[in-house]
């Protein structure tokens, strides 16, 4: 079996941006395919993680500083800019996750992801709003009247749902998650884990 990996992601999450710059090298590396798998991440915190809304609620200070510290550190090591928290913070990113179907249809899924990744953490820019929209379609090369066309078709949305829903069913809690065969990694941090299990599959 050809080496592989699932990618389970929504662009609203910081530490899915580090995620996904660091992803495709290593698969590339590895000689593994990517699965692109958009999700909404609001569904999955709802469904079976919803300490997050908790914590963002009561923060611990201390463990919110090292977080700060550790997003720029790994930004840094990416060479990515994050702005933590955006101004809008969390967004509204349903429609951006449709788009990426729109955009895997096309086979532009790495561009219009680097496009949204940037537009939110990068340069602040509210994922919800459609001329925000608009620009990330055009700079990964998809026709704008054919995006904002296909991001309210049944098939897109029903693709988020499925994606999402499927990722509750194999125990995931949240974005980044990587699946490689059946075992499950989760966060930014767990690419050194991913190499050693492509590795180990046959060519």
């Amino acid at each position: 079996m050809a080496r592989q990996l699932d990618f389970y992601f929504d662009c609203s999450s910081p530490w899915t941006y580090l995620a996904f710059r660091a992803i495709q090298p290593l698969a590339k590396e590895s000689g593994a395919a990517i699965v692109w798998k958009p999700i909404l991440v609001g569904g999955v915190f709802n469904a079976v993680n919803q300490t997050v809304y908790e914590s963002r609620a009561k923060p611990n200070p201390r463990k919110q500083a090292y977080m700060q510290k550790d997003m720029q550190d790994w930004a840094r090591l990416y060479g990515v800019a994050i702005k933590f928290p955006p101004t809008v913070f969390p967004v509204n990113s349903v429609k951006c996750m449709r788009g990426a179907f729109v955009a895997l249809d096309e086979g532009k899924l790495p561009p219009y992801a680097t496009a949204a990744f940037e537009a939110y953490w990068g340069d602040d820019r509210d994922l919800s709003k459609e001329d925000v929209l608009a620009d990330i379609a055009t700079r990964a090369g998809i026709e704008r009247q054919r995006f904002f066309a296909g991001i309210e078709t049944d098939s897109c949305k029903a693709r988020l749902r499925t994606n999402t829903d499927e990722l509750i069913a194999r125990g995931g809690f949240g974005s980044p998650t990587i699946f490689v065969g059946g075992d499950m990694f989760f966060g930014n941090d767990r690419m050194p884990l991913i190499k050693a299990a492509l590795e180990a599959m046959p060519a």
